[in-house]
């Protein structure tokens, strides 16, 4: 937990700065243009974005995101879903891969990158289902 915790901190932080900049609301809007076309509302890029660093960080946005439209809209059921079928990428591979020892990754970012792909598009096509 002590070789962990600075890492912590530093992500949250940093996500704070970003969040109060405007800079990951100029992200949504940028990228809003292309995952719109696909039914992924542009609010959500943001949280897609943070979530690959820190899973905690990114549920700040969702309560946001939950307070502005509400759980059981149709972008908090996208949120919720998304969510729970995506990963911290980079925090799991900085983090574990380090206390593990693990040098040889290969493949994992690029797997990582696929699966978090599927994941938002499941959350889209479930979230429509419901």
């Amino acid at each position: 937990m002590v070789q962990i915790m600075p890492t912590l901190v530093g992500l949250m932080v940093a996500v704070g700065v970003l969040r109060a900049s405007g800079f990951l609301q100029m992200i949504g809007r940028l990228f809003g243009s292309l995952t719109g076309r696909i039914g992924f509302p542009s609010e959500l890029v943001p949280v897609v974005l943070v979530k690959m660093f820190s899973s905690s960080a990114a549920t700040g946005l969702v309560l946001d995101i939950f307070k502005t439209y509400g759980p059981d809209s149709h972008i908090g059921m996208i949120t919720s879903i998304m969510m729970s079928c995506t990963e911290t990428i980079f925090y799991t591979m900085s983090v574990y891969f380090l206390a593990a020892r693990v040098t040889k990754t290969r493949y994992t970012l690029t797997g990582a990158l696929l699966a978090t792909l599927v994941g938002v598009a499941a959350s889209v096509v479930l979230a429509g289902l419901l």
